[in-house]
């Protein structure tokens, strides 16, 4: 009798264990930055979808590509950059719209986690027809 309460305890244990490990697997939340290590984006959860803020520049400077005059003077840190973000029928992806301070526009966006440390991000025209991205890293 004691070795199956064990056996039962052990399994248990081990479906716990395996589902926390699922549930990290694609957790696109965290602070991120680009390839030429300028910007820091955080990524967090605003409601059902992901958003992401810039949150550290390594020139600072302000949102001067901005359509929105009113908006072409504020600082680019904090602007949300990654907005309404979510998931696709794939997994460890989600879209949504993505804001590119560099020509002002927002384009359809995609992000996808390619794995627990990298998260590539897509801005694309034409319906999807036409994307650019880059992979980000996962800061410490």
């Amino acid at each position: 009798m004691p070795k199956s309460i064990l056996t039962a305890a052990l399994c248990a244990a081990g479906i716990v264990s395996m589902s926390a490990v699922a549930s990290l697997a694609g957790d696109a939340e965290g602070d991120w930055v680009r390839p030429n290590g300028a910007s820091k984006i955080r990524i967090t959860s605003c409601g059902n979808a992901l958003c992401g803020k810039l949150i550290w520049l390594k020139t600072p400077r302000n949102d001067t590509a901005n359509p929105d005059a009113s908006k072409r003077d504020r600082p680019l840190v904090g602007v949300q950059i990654v907005q309404s973000m979510k998931p696709t029928k794939k997994a460890d992806q989600w879209k949504g719209k993505v804001y590119n301070a560099e020509d002002g526009k927002t384009y359809t966006g995609l992000i996808e986690l390619t794995s627990a440390n990298k998260l590539k991000l897509e801005g694309c025209v034409m319906g999807g027809l036409i994307c650019k991205g880059e992979t980000w890293t996962r800061s410490n």
